[in-house]
């Protein structure tokens, strides 16, 4: 027996067998607590050691290596050779070889004893982690069931029951619910940290996913997929909407997720803390999914924006506070629930809005198209919203609105299509859309707005930076209208300089 090999086989005995853990890593701890304990040997070097412990007699031997390094890498002094220097201790060596070296072995005392224990409570704790881990893998945006063990200032400690428990953070509970030490809880597996120190199981109570979850108990059409739950939004502990939907014409899904007397969402909002829950169809037509998401309030129009994901609806007056909801509540939920940004209004202000974009339109086809205010007015009626459309619609669909003969057709294509043509010649894609507030500006014409939009000067800002002479360039402007634009379009400027000014003073 050399020296300290009785003490390892003792160590590997005492911890394996009371403590029940693996004899190779125990034997692999005390292997790394020789190697720590050899590498202080060497003062200002970054020494790699090896320890191999005979696993039947305990005795061990030692060893120092180096890893051979290409000449243009900068090789790590005590670790790393580099080519010339491997030469040197033995010719045989390649880039990649590592070269060893056998040393003295270290005693194996108390204080490697120490750091062998330290390293394999280290591994224990984290073969646990690993097996928490794996144990609730499958169970990612589940229910899960325990008791609350700790209650702390950020968070409850819950109790899984195992060795596994599970953090509850205060920003994920329901409004101000108050845990206390043994209460049942219930919440759904948000997330599982593996890696790193501190809790892994963390847990939520105010999440959609725990909504959808708390259903498919209580509904079991749900479990059996008969019904889904196609998408959730809560405003937790306050209220709540899901949309669902059914592939068996058979069933209500609606109904099934109310129960009989509204038992089944009842015991759901008994476990938000009274949350209201409302259950909504869901629809594959985004516009009609919006009109189910707003219930209870009722739309009475709706107008669609593809590009901006979003949607103008408008309600009676009289149903508007209930379409927007407390402190938005109905639309803002409506919203996350459908995905599509929308925009809720009265029936007089979408008309308004209405009248107000229909005015645009008219006013861009009487400047691009230099047609009068009956003609442009006809086109906005019919449905045409861009120069695009009149230069690109078949001929037939403009001979069959009232009063266009094919000689009036002829001009308006021909028209739109010179200001396509403009534009794309001027390097600008499109013809650009002049902002309200250049429209709006005194001394400013639709017509002079929509020529400038087409160059590219779209907003007031846009405006401001034109010189006078840039200016004249435009049809029907002489230098004092110019003038008097851009100094009107600088105004914000000035203001913005005064306003600090002020601040200085």
């Amino acid at each position: 027996m050399g020296m300290g090999s009785k003490e390892i086989l003792q160590v590997v005995e005492l911890f394996s067998n009371e403590k029940g853990i693996p004899k190779g890593v125990v034997f692999e701890a005390v292997e790394q607590a020789l190697a720590t304990a050899t590498r202080k040997r060497y003062e200002g070097e970054e020494a790699d050691i090896r320890v191999t412990i005979d696993r039947v007699a305990g005795t061990y031997d030692t060893f120092r290596r180096w890893l051979v390094v290409p000449d243009d890498h900068l090789a790590i002094l005590g670790s790393e050779l580099t080519t010339e220097e491997a030469l040197e201790m033995d010719p045989s060596l390649n880039i990649g070889d590592i070269h060893e070296v056998q040393v003295d072995n270290v005693e194996f005392g108390r204080i490697e004893a120490q750091t062998a224990k330290q390293v394999i409570v280290q591994r224990v704790r984290e073969a646990e982690r690993e097996k928490v881990v794996a144990d609730y893998a499958n169970r990612l945006n589940g229910l899960i069931n325990g008791s609350v063990k700790k209650v702390t200032r950020d968070a409850i400690i819950v109790d899984l029951g195992g060795t596994a428990e599970a953090l509850l953070p205060r920003e994920n509970l329901i409004g101000r619910e108050i845990f206390r030490i043994n209460d049942r809880v219930r919440a759904v597996l948000h997330e599982i940290r593996s890696e790193g120190r501190g809790p892994q199981l963390i847990l939520s109570r105010n999440s959609p996913r725990f909504l959808i979850e708390l259903f498919r108990i209580e509904v079991p059409e749900i479990a059996e997929e008969t019904i889904e739950i196609r998408g959730a939004a809560r405003d937790p502990g306050l209220r709540a909407k899901i949309a669902v939907k059914t592939n068996d014409g058979r069933i209500d899904p609606i109904g099934a997720c109310v129960g009989m007397r509204g038992a089944r969402v009842q015991a759901v909002s008994n476990e938000l803390n009274g949350e209201r829950v409302d259950i909504v169809l869901w629809d594959d037509n985004p516009a009609q999914l919006v009109i189910n998401a707003m219930s209870p309030a009722e739309v009475s129009s709706i107008v669609v924006d593809e590009d901006s994901r979003s949607m103008d609806l408008a309600v009676t007056q009289d149903n508007l506070a209930q379409a927007i909801g407390r402190g938005g509540q109905n639309v803002r939920l409506a919203s996350e629930l459908t995905g599509w940004k929308l925009n809720v209004m009265s029936e007089e202000q979408a008309e308004e809005r209405q009248e107000a974009e229909s005015e645009k339109l008219v006013n861009m086809f009487i400047a691009r198209l230099d047609v009068d205010e009956e003609l442009a007015r006809i086109l906005v009626d019919e449905g045409f919203t861009s120069v695009d459309e009149v230069a690109y619609v078949p001929v037939e669909e403009m001979l069959g609105i009232d009063g266009f003969e094919e000689e009036l057709v002829e001009t308006l294509r021909t028209r739109a299509r010179d200001v396509l043509l403009t534009a794309a010649l001027s390097g600008e894609d499109s013809t650009g859309e002049p902002a309200d507030d250049l429209l709006a500006m005194e001394f400013m014409t639709p017509a002079l707005a929509y020529q400038l939009a087409d160059r590219g000067v779209c907003t007031m800002e846009d405006l401001a930076e034109l010189s006078v002479d840039e200016l004249t360039q435009f049809d029907g402007v002489d230098e004092s209208l110019a003038a008097a634009l851009i100094m009107k379009a600088r105004e914000p400027w000035f203001a913005d300089e005064d306003a600090q000014e002020n601040e200085q003073e």
